[in-house]
């Protein structure tokens, strides 16, 4: 048995056949380069021969990289180079580059403020087009290709918004009016700023919730009557106790007045983290976070949407457990239900169901989905109107929706602090539910979108419109699917949809006057279908991955049952937590070899590998850290069959307990003399198989990282298996690990043996096996498991 230091293997010499076998599995007259056997060459090009002359030799054996790797000693190469009796296997040398040192902190700082503060012509240039990406892709417009798909889906987009952006004011608590002044501000700011070329921003279903919230709280702070108290629709409602020192705003007016203080400190909050290039917290909401929350929310908006359908005058019930004192008021008044308004409510129901479900059904074979919606927009109104609903049967309309624009209005800047919490969590759902459909649009059409970027286009979104009596906008995935399937190719479309919406703000608007509530809440109702849908793919949710289900159904039932913003944080908190555990969950694995090749993996997975006769081969696939140390310490201990801590207690009762014996005249049986004379390394026998354990080879190669507790765990392990005698080798550690180890004072702390062993790194298992099997005992046979 010899060693080839070209390939590093070991090779023996058939005299035979006067062949040279390698363990790479190759039969051939020479071995690939110098064989310390024959002391010949195979037939390799000069450029690939590793080593050529005994000195070239001699001087890579000793070429060491200090910290890094320390091989054998001049001794044993020598011993190599002359024929020795044991010939010691080489592990794999690699040279680190050497990190740059003698930086310090204020070097660094000066560093990255001068390449973040210079001014040049061409960085300038660079940032401005970086912010406005509109002009980067409209000079590059074409205009044959794209313009027909871009204006097909800007107006079908536009016609959707109209009644939208009218029901879903309803959702926030606010007027008609002020969903369409959103929708148009928003769909023009996104189009100049935003990366994306498919997202539809505008109204979204759950933020409205979220500032309906926000709205009907501070409305009650404020004094003001609630919506039940209100007769008719008149909203020319003083304050009672007036404490907020608006003088002459009535209801609607302080509710708008509270919409656009949430919706600015939202935008400060995105653009903030804009500028802080934070966009990777995106990473931390999982799709089954979000899709959990977006359900749980969707349960919260069908329940506040019953009293309109049922033309019930109830007030919105604030803080936790809001869907059970809903159905509670709900039920309560159930006798005083309006009956024109639940008829308009099962028409509208019983067309906009089954033609939704034909648009999806048929939405490959459309170039455009039927905007059912606006028709029955259309025709409830005029019925509504000819047959004056709201006189002679009582039932709540739109009311007066003014043309044109109101002049701009600044937030109101002593709600900051009663509404900066509401506003950080509506930031993070707008953001992260924007950045989630950008991302997934971009990768399904080829192209690449900025999250720092999109975190400055939303948050703009919400700043600028919030002076033009608006409330908060994200993406919604309904309008965004639509303006994809109609064949969008750019924001263009999106502009188009802004100058539909301004021709029903300055022509149209007033026209509504007579649409029912219950016809915006039965619209709001249906296109909850997607987001309800999820309750029957939680079997399929469940067999794909189980603590994706169980976070989609926590963080749901927390955002329905508790609290909406509970609900994301809870899931945030428990997206977290499951992460923990399963570090926390992971087993120290035993690895066999390959027969044929020099690889390794788990024995109780896969069938045939091979094991050593006195080296234990184990790998732990997590960190470890503080929080997971001692259940690696375990791990190991059950996995090789022997804790050392109590080995070693166990010896220290029996040499306490031999004095005693023998002043009692017991006999000492000479099992029990040879245990207790035998020295510290011994070698001990597994319980679970009849192998001799001396050494233990730990596969580093999934540790990503060890922090101070990890390293000291390591410490342990090594020190106890090593006073009975079992030394304990790392393998395949990484470089962040090995840096870790080296600062910890891993090797510089251990004990016995020289420096070379102490430092000794192996890049790979084979090359760990062999070392400590050349320094235990001579080279044997594999057991099979």
């Amino acid at each position: 048995m010899s060693v080839c230091l070209s390939i590093k293997k070991q090779c023996t010499y058939d005299p035979t056949h006067q062949q040279h076998t390698c363990c790479a599995g190759t039969r051939s007259p020479r071995c690939a380069g110098w064989c310390v056997t024959c002391r010949e060459r195979g037939p390799l090009q000069d450029s690939l021969r590793l080593m050529g002359t005994r000195d070239q030799r001699r001087q890579a054996g000793h070429k060491l990289y200090k910290g890094s790797a320390m091989l054998h000693g001049e001794d044993s190469c020598a011993a190599v180079e002359d024929g020795g009796e044991e010939d010691q296997h080489r592990p794999l040398i690699l040279e680190r580059i050497e990190k740059e040192t003698g930086r310090t902190w204020r070097t660094v700082l000066s560093q990255r403020l001068r390449k973040h503060c210079s001014c040049t012509p061409e960085k300038a240039k660079s940032r401005i087009l970086s912010f406005f990406p509109v002009l980067q892709w409209l000079p590059r417009y074409k205009l044959r290709d794209w313009i027909l798909g871009d204006a097909m889906s800007g107006v079908i987009v536009g016609i959707l918004l109209v009644p939208q952006s009218i029901a879903y004011s309803l959702l926030a608590n606010q007027d008609p009016i002020y969903g369409l002044y959103t929708s148009f501000f928003a769909s023009i700011i996104y189009a100049l700023l935003g990366t994306s070329r498919h997202i539809s921003v505008g109204i979204f279903g759950v933020l409205c919730l979220l500032i309906g919230q926000v709205v009907d709280r501070e409305l009650a702070l404020a004094g003001y009557l609630p919506e039940s108290s209100l007769s008719g629709n008149d909203s020319s409602v003083p304050l009672a106790g007036n404490d907020s020192g608006v003088v002459g705003c009535d209801r609607s007016c302080y509710a708008i007045a509270v919409g656009t203080t949430v919706t600015f400190t939202a935008g400060i909050y995105q653009v903030l983290m804009g500028i802080l290039q934070v966009g990777f917290v995106s990473v931390y909401l999982s799709d089954s976070l979000l899709s959990g929350f977006a359900t749980g929310a969707s349960l919260t908006i069908l329940t506040s949407q019953i009293k309109y359908l049922l033309g019930l005058k109830i007030p919105r019930p604030q803080g936790w457990f809001t869907i059970f004192k809903t159905w509670y008021g709900l039920l309560s008044n159930l006798g005083n239900t309006n009956v024109c308004d639940l008829i308009t409510s099962l028409v509208c129901l019983a067309v906009l169901i089954p033609t939704k479900e034909l648009n999806d059904r048929f939405k490959s074979k459309l170039k455009a989905p039927i905007p059912f919606e606006l028709f029955v927009v259309i025709i409830a109104t005029l019925a509504s109107h000819f047959g004056h609903f709201n006189t002679e049967y009582g039932s709540g309309v739109a009311g007066a929706i003014p043309t044109g624009f109101l002049p701009p209005q600044i937030p109101m800047w002593s709600l900051i602090p009663n509404v900066a919490v509401d506003a950080f969590s509506i930031a993070i759902v707008g953001f992260a539910i924007t950045i989630s459909l950008s991302e997934m649009f971009a990768k399904k059409h080829g192209y690449t979108v900025d999250a720092n970027q999109e975190m400055y286009a939303i948050g703009f979104c919400n700043i600028l419109p919030s002076f033009f009596h608006c409330f908060t906008t994200s993406a919604a995935l309904t309008k965004t699917l639509v303006k994809e399937s109609t064949g969008c190719q750019t924001q263009l479309s999106g502009l188009i949809s802004a100058l539909l919406l301004l021709l029903v703000l300055l022509v149209i608007a007033p026209l509504f006057y007579s649409l029912q509530k219950c016809v915006l809440a039965a619209i709001i109702v249906v296109n909850l279908r997607g987001a309800l849908r999820k309750f029957t793919e939680i079997p399929r949710m469940w067999r794909a991955n189980r603590i994706d289900a169980f976070i989609w159904l926590i963080t749901m039932a927390t955002s329905a049952l508790v609290n909406t913003e509970l609900g994301l944080l809870v899931g945030v908190l428990v997206s977290a937590f499951c992460v923990l555990g399963r570090t926390q969950r992971v087993q120290v694995l035993e690895l066999g070899r390959a027969m044929t090749r020099e690889h390794y993996e788990d024995l109780a997975s896969y069938k045939g590998l091979q094991t050593h006769p006195d080296v234990a081969i184990f790998r732990y696939e997590a960190p470890i850290y503080y929080a997971n140390q001692s259940l690696f310490k375990k791990s190991l201990y059950r996995c090789v069959g022997l804790d050392p801590v109590k080995e070693k207690s166990r010896r220290v009762k029996f040499q306490n307990s031999k004095p005693q014996e023998e002043a009692a005249g017991v006999p000492t049986s000479k099992t029990d003399e040879k245990e207790a004379e035998a020295p510290a390394a011994v070698t001990l026998m597994m319980d679970t198989a009849s192998r001799y354990l001396r050494r233990i080879v730990i596969d580093c190669s999934a540790v990503l990282f060890l922090d101070t507790a990890g390293v000291n765990a390591l410490k342990e392990v090594r020190k106890d298996y090593g006073e009975l005698g079992v030394a304990v080798e790392l393998a395949q550690c990484k470089t962040s690990v090995l840096d870790t180890l080296d600062r910890g004072g891993y090797y510089s702390n251990q004990k016995g043996g020289d420096a070379g062993e102490n430092h000794t790194i192996f890049f790979t298992i084979e090359d760990a096996v062999r070392h400590v099997e050349s320094r235990s005992t001579p080279n044997g046979d594999y057991d099979k498991s």
